[in-house]
């Protein structure tokens, strides 16, 4: 099934989606606290402020800190729900008194996640819900009726994956009645191997490549919106680099930094207008929580890189020529 493209689904959307994964105090079981709270609003104010409004949350994030502090934001100012798509992800579980870390994509943790994350969100409803993990024992035609279950009780509008090769999302495509709209791959100049895919084509040097073959050109074909997690590649690019660095990153650390001040812009914008260029329009997804990065993230919207500093780039990040 071929869909329309996520415009048409989510008028208005921010090119670029904030993922709120940095929110809620961190990685433990500390309680959330005022500076929380407050850190979130002025997250969610500046991202807002510089025309992002897709925001992008997972039920483990902060081991769900990150939804319920944003929650607490909704619950203090309601009226910002209209201002925002929300999209959360599940199907990821820890390990616990049941089992190890798994994926977890039946029908019961579905619903469980899904109602356990609108309680959380202070919301009524998502825009859009993501299956975080391919998971081994999924069944599609349960993945289904359980989207339709959620529809239907106004909980959820439109479904998406992650991590998802073409293969995967074919045969979750063909039990739905509606199209997916996202795909959420982690993708980056540093991480660059969907690009490598289309370089190294039938070439011998491209039998490692741990990307699967034709996952951009499937979602293209269906109009299946990719989103890009890990787009500032953790800083290594947009910072400067130290000599403890291999010389790649320090090299391609200072090419950003030349060509940030080439194009008047921020080093951040360079890294995701690189993303944002290429024909798959990807969609970025920035987890910072420092303001004045959102905003030099926001600025990528209005660079264009050449065609010969694209390569230069890539070619930069990859440490040496193209074959």
């Amino acid at each position: 099934m071929t869909g329309l493209p996520l415009t048409e689904f989510l008028p208005n959307v921010s090119p670029i989606v904030y993922g709120c994964m940095g929110l809620g105090g961190g990685w433990n079981n500390n309680a959330i606290i005022k500076a929380d709270i407050q850190q979130a609003h002025e997250v969610i104010d500046t991202a807002l402020d510089n025309q992002i409004n897709y925001f992008d949350h997972a039920d483990i994030y902060t081991f769900g800190k990150a939804e319920s502090v944003f929650g607490k934001v909704l619950a203090q100012r309601p009226e910002l729900r209209e201002k925002m798509y929300l999209q959360t992800k599940c199907g990821i579980r820890f390990e616990d008194s049941k089992g190890p870390k798994r994926y977890d994509l039946s029908a019961e943790w579905i619903k469980y996640s899904v109602d356990n994350s609108l309680k959380q969100l202070n919301a009524e409803y998502l825009d859009v819900l993501v299956l975080h993990r391919p998971d081994p024992l999924m069944r599609p035609a349960e993945i289904a009726e359980t989207f339709q279950q959620l529809k239907a009780a106004g909980k959820v509008r439109f479904l998406g994956v992650s991590n998802m090769q073409q293969h995967q999302i074919s045969a979750l495509q063909r039990m739905l009645g509606e199209p997916l709209v996202v795909n959420q791959i982690e993708m980056s100049l540093q991480k660059h191997a969907w690009v490598d895919e289309t370089v190294y084509a039938g070439n011998q040097d491209g039998k490692d490549i741990n990307f699967t073959p034709g996952t951009l050109e499937y979602c293209n074909q269906h109009n299946i919106q990719i989103q890009a997690w890990g787009s500032l590649c953790q800083g290594i690019y947009s910072g400067i680099a130290t000599t403890e660095q291999p010389t790649a990153v320090q090299q391609t650390s200072q090419l950003v930094a030349t060509l940030a001040a080439e194009y008047h812009t921020s080093p951040e914008a360079v890294l995701l207008s690189w993303l944002m260029q290429h024909p798959s329009q990807i969609q970025p997804v920035i987890g910072t929580t420092n303001l004045e990065r959102i905003k030099a993230c926001a600025k990528a919207t209005n660079v264009s890189l050449s065609r010969e500093h694209w390569y230069a780039l890539y070619v930069s990040a990859k440490g040496h020529e193209l074959p």
